[in-house]
């Protein structure tokens, strides 16, 4: 099939991209003009790269153009920013999602699969593990969007019969997932230790999350492209919950390293807890993680390691 991938250059996108070559699909690329391709470099001779503003819908348009099947993975904001300017998270990733999801209708579009958030659009949980079936009251605006999304989703497929599919994932970690900035622990985490600098932590470091390793993210979007789903919205993620100490702990076992680690006080829309029950996406989907946690560690790390040696990654 004819796969069109919004961020395909990222580090989810990329990965997904990975698993659509290799089950045969045809790829195209959809990203901002002038992001680095590194994420991709080894498959630029199987996949069509193109490049545009996700705010233009002429660019949207040209993007879905013969596309069978749509991996939605763009987002302007990320949770720890989208409350500082509600309006900006909400014209930056609502309005050309409208845009997109008119294009693909004009297009015949098949299905639209959404990367949406299982670490937000819940809120604080009312019972853990977590279930596709427990309430919707996110604390930060990016979880509102990405329910405000899923819920036009659900609407296209009303009005119009485009087919969709949700992956609430929870954490995702692993290789090319950047080491710097506000978003992924694990591979912060590793570099900082790896380095001998200071960890600095929100809280007292019991906060609890559900860690899974990008390969088994990327295998459950494949899987969905052909997937008659009776349910729509699915959790994808371990279904086992690690705080920020054992996440350390696990850490300093795989490197043999300890860490340097500064507490400081907790965020207002950090959850306590979130843990995904992912028996509806075993049940119905068949996919279930393969990469344990100590296993994907040591395969972030070496790719830490490795990165320097490749001009093509770095």
């Amino acid at each position: 099939m004819k796969c069109l991938v919004l961020g395909g250059g990222g580090f989810i996108g990329s990965h997904i991209c990975d698993h659509l070559v290799a089950a045969g699909h045809e790829v195209r690329v959809f990203e901002k003009v002038g992001l680095s391709k590194a994420n991709v470099l080894h498959l630029h001779e199987k996949i069509e790269w193109m490049e545009g503003d996700f705010l233009n819908p002429d660019c949207l348009r040209g993007a879905v153009k013969d596309a069978e099947i749509i991996f939605h993975l763009i987002s302007a904001t990320i949770p720890r920013d989208s409350n500082d300017n509600p309006v900006y998270d909400i014209t930056s990733n609502i309005i050309p999602t409208l845009h997109l999801l008119e294009a693909a209708r004009s297009a015949g579009v098949r299905k639209i699969i959404l990367s949406s958030s299982g670490g937000t659009v819940y809120g604080i949980p009312r019972k853990i593990p977590i279930s596709e079936e427990h309430p919707t009251e996110p604390i930060c605006s990016y979880g509102i969007h990405k329910l405000m999304i899923e819920k036009y989703l659900f609407l296209y497929h009303k009005l119009y019969g485009l087919d969709f599919a949700v992956m609430r994932i929870s954490n995702p970690y692993g290789e090319r997932q950047r080491q710097t900035g506000n978003q992924g622990v694990v591979p912060i985490f590793l570099s900082k230790v790896m380095h001998g600098e200071t960890i600095e932590i929100w809280g007292d470091g019991s906060v609890v999350r559900d860690y899974l390793h990008i390969s088994d993210v990327a295998r459950a979007a494949v899987m969905m492209t052909e997937a008659r789903l009776p349910k729509k919205i699915l959790n994808i993620g371990s279904g086992i919950g690690m705080s920020l100490n054992a996440l350390l702990a696990e850490i300093q076992k795989v490197t043999g390293l300890a860490p340097n680690v500064r507490y400081t006080s907790c965020r207002p829309f950090d959850v306590p807890a979130n843990i995904l029950d992912i028996a509806l996406a075993r049940d119905t989907l068949g996919w279930g993680p393969r990469v344990d946690l100590t296993d994907g560690l040591r395969a972030t790390m070496e790719y830490l390691r490795n990165i320097g040696k490749d001009p093509a990654v770095s």
